[in-house]
């Protein structure tokens, strides 16, 4: 990480139209360029996230927040870019916070940046907090070392790293993966800590659905089933 103009930002939407437009503006404030993945909307996200400057990757029908972030990321390497922030284009990820994450990984040299809710008091539902602290509890386990809040999707991640990594799931169990894969390819992992800003409209996780993908996943994962055999997707984006 040498300049923010190394970076870009790659968020993921579904139905996102009435918060895209600000989001968007405000994450152009610390990186040159925006690629907003609209992951089969049906309102105006997409329409929107271009009227703001962003650049937009369309799904014809909705396939995960994890296929939408890879969509993102292979768009953003394409286009040359070295290193990617991600984050939700509901507003709880305050695009303020960009600089945190680009001055850690200059100061640590890591390749992978993750805002943590944890630090600071955070307004989240007792459950969903509880439910965090047991996967990032298992995940830190896994890998052999602290990770204090595994679940955010607010990151700073190097592409040179990122491309070559074998990553499968399309849904939220994908940070999870991420996360894993960054440490057992090697990678230097740092936290920031970043604020809670909870989002106007309900959540996207299903209960239920979301659960079972993570279950299933980490049952792959413990049993050491290669990447290929998972059955979690048929390819990575082009």
């Amino acid at each position: 990480m040498n300049a923010p103009g190394d970076c870009v930002a790659v968020i993921p939407c579904w139905n996102e139209a009435a918060t895209i437009g600000a989001v968007v503006g405000r994450v152009l404030r610390h990186v040159p360029r925006v690629w907003v993945v609209d992951d089969g909307s049906t309102d105006a996200t997409a329409r929107i996230a271009e009227a703001t400057g962003a650049r937009v990757v369309r799904h014809a029908v909705r396939r995960g927040k994890g296929a939408a972030l890879q969509a993102g990321l292979a768009a953003a390497r394409a286009a040359g870019a070295a290193w990617a922030v991600t984050l939700d284009g509901d507003g709880q990820h305050p695009p303020e916070c960009i600089p945190d994450f680009l001055e850690c990984a200059r100061r640590t040299g890591a390749k992978l940046v993750v805002g943590n809710r944890f630090a600071r008091p955070a307004p989240m539902p007792r459950v969903r907090w509880m439910v965090n602290g047991l996967l990032s509890q298992w995940l830190s386990r896994r890998a052999g070392r602290l990770f204090p809040d595994s679940q955010c999707g607010f990151r700073l991640l190097s592409l040179e790293v990122w491309e070559q990594l074998p990553l499968w799931t399309e849904h939220f169990e994908f940070e999870s993966e991420l996360l894993l894969a960054f440490a057992d390819a090697g990678a230097g992992i740092e936290f920031v800590p970043v604020p809670v800003i909870p989002a106007a409209r309900p959540s996207r996780i299903h209960p239920g659905l979301d659960t079972l993908r993570w279950v299933r996943w980490w049952w792959r994962t413990r049993h050491g089933m290669p990447a290929t055999a998972r059955g979690l997707c048929a390819a990575r984006p082009a």
